[in-house]
């Protein structure tokens, strides 16, 4: 684990309650726009989900109601510091690449465009803002929307739907998103992490090791063949039968109780 960078806490704050990690993004100033600092901080605060037992779901949210995040910082780029933009294990803002076996849930207020569309695209589930706007406006300026933006949004999206938002780089709002699946949950702007947390709490009362495995092979599923498919999910299956939470599961029902779940 590397040592606790200084953005965690400023450009980007982490609270763990009720087995929730609540991660906003924190620099109001430059409209939450991805730095070194924030890729650093949120590079950091993915081991330390991963990391931490306690942690059974996550939020990724901001700090404004007008915008969650502009995307890349562009005055870093022009001070030649893009490549601070990214980590080696999670890429761009340390986060769109990591490696994370716990759901992560953005709460999404006000634009999510460039950058800042692909961080919700990152994540497992969306709360979003009924004013909430999503898009990829990267090739309205002669760029690219690297950060998985174009091949996450044809998974999520009906086709031509998806190549619309790419092609165009105008962006949808969350309505015409949430009727097409993109968006999970939409609710008033003042509702949204009130929401978002009571989705992490639906999960955090499940067993922890069975919701990680479980989301590990549903992640795969538009990746691998059947045959991967069935391959993952039978070394999933085995590792969660055999774990003590599979023999409280069962136990906790037949007495008619809450169960005690270990992660094990």
């Amino acid at each position: 684990m590397s040592d606790k960078p200084e953005s965690v806490g400023n450009e980007v704050t982490y609270e763990v309650k009720d087995h929730v990690a609540l991660v906003t993004l924190n620099r109001p100033d430059k409209r939450n726009a991805v730095n070194g600092a924030v890729a650093s901080a949120l590079g950091w605060i993915c081991e330390e989900t991963e990391r931490d037992d306690d942690v059974r779901a996550c939020i990724l949210t901001s700090s404004l109601e007008s915008t969650f995040c502009a995307g890349a910082d562009l005055s870093e780029i022009s001070k030649g510091n893009a490549g601070a933009l990214s980590t080696k294990k999670g890429g761009f803002a340390g986060f769109v690449k990591f490696p994370r076996t716990k759901p992560w849930i953005a709460a999404v207020r006000g634009n999510a465009l460039a950058g800042g569309c692909e961080l919700p695209l990152a994540c497992d589930m969306i709360v979003a803002a009924d004013n909430s706007r999503f898009g990829l406006p990267e090739v309205k300026r002669g760029i690219f929307a690297g950060a998985g933006g174009v091949f996450r949004l044809p998974r999520a999206l009906p086709r031509n739907i998806a190549l619309e938002i790419v092609a165009t780089g105008d962006p949808l709002p969350a309505e015409r998103l949430y009727q097409l699946g993109l968006v999970n949950r939409m609710v008033a702007s003042d509702k949204v992490l009130d929401e978002a947390k009571s989705l992490a709490a639906q999960i955090g009362v499940n067993a922890p090791l069975a919701v990680r495995k479980s989301l590990e092979v549903a992640r795969q599923a538009y990746d691998g063949t059947e045959s991967d498919l069935w391959k993952a999910s039978n070394e999933a299956s085995a590792i969660v039968f055999s774990s003590e939470d599979a023999k409280e599961g069962p136990r906790a029902f037949l007495e008619k109780r809450a169960p005690v779940w270990k992660g094990k």
